[in-house]
């Protein structure tokens, strides 16, 4: 199977170096043509417009920051339905974006081509170590053709249904997500403001309710805030804001979900949208 790649960020470029270590063919598109750089030197070719992309693969994989960066490559003048082929295309999208927007884009794409909606978690760490989690929407067969290809870096792939239901499981992931790292700084700041060694807190509170994931790994974070993120405050508060719509639009009531959105547009007004999300202690601790 030839694989196009559109959009080597955060996430897409570990993920291609997967691709590429697990021995498939690979092409590669990226507004930023210097970020491809490392992709061509391992084996990666380059193509000039997702339109070209769509015209060398069997199957694009999409990881951009938003619904309107997808609309734009799948649709805009070069975009990948521009194409020529003599076969359908699967779109394969580990955007994060509102559901009914990847309702609208498959409902868009040629006669034929397939569009499966596969968010992932586990950030960049997890994309390095081939461990991501995918939640998939689409049909069941086209998902698991999929399977060998999703595999070089996701350690686990579930369908949750039609399409859609995948954007809509990675926002539930987020509301826990989002909830659970904002409750970390806040337990950070009421045992530090209480003279408590904070740096136990891990070791304290492994094996209870209260561990996790993330606990493991924030408090370290916060401690010591990192320059290069694994997962941006604005990233986080775009997630937050298409919740907050899904859930509006349903009827949902979110309370928390609400009250964790309005702390992370703080942090961002405060200048800290491009900072690991980790950095938003700085802002609980005032």
């Amino acid at each position: 199977m030839r694989i196009g790649f559109a959009g080597v960020g955060l996430m897409g470029l570990p993920m291609c170096t997967r691709l590429l270590q697990a021995g498939h063919q690979l092409a590669v598109w990226n507004r930023s043509k210097a970020k491809v750089t490392p992709l061509v030197a391992a084996g990666a070719t380059v193509c000039d417009s997702p339109k070209a992309l769509a015209e060398q693969t069997d199957v694009v994989i999409m990881c951009l920051f938003d619904a309107d960066a997808v609309a734009e490559v799948v649709f805009g003048p070069q975009g990948l339905a521009q194409a020529s082929r003599s076969l359908p295309l699967t779109v394969v999208d580990h955007s994060s974006i509102a559901p009914q927007r990847t309702q609208e884009f498959a409902a868009q794409l040629p006669a034929g081509w397939q569009w499966v909606d596969a968010p992932v978690s586990g950030g960049t760490a997890g994309a390095e170590a081939g461990s991501l989690a995918i939640m998939a929407g689409g049909e069941a067969e086209q998902i698991e053709r999929l399977q060998p290809v999703l595999e070089a870096y996701a350690a686990q792939v579930t369908h949750m249904g039609a399409v859609g239901a995948g954007q809509v499981t990675k926002l539930c992931n987020q509301t826990i997500v989002t909830a659970t790292i904002t409750a970390i700084a806040e337990a950070m700041c009421l045992a530090e403001d209480a003279n408590v060694d904070v740096a136990k807190l891990p070791k304290a509170l492994a094996g209870g309710w209260a561990d996790s994931v993330l606990l493991q790994w924030f408090v370290n974070r916060m401690l010591n805030l990192p320059e290069q993120p694994t997962a941006t405050v604005q990233t986080m508060l775009k997630d937050l804001n298409t919740i907050a719509e899904l859930a509006q639009s349903q009827g949902t009531a979110m309370p928390v979900s609400h009250a964790v959105q309005q702390l992370y547009q703080i942090v961002q007004r405060q200048g800290l949208g491009n900072q690991d999300v980790s950095h938003i202690i700085q802002t609980l601790k005032g």
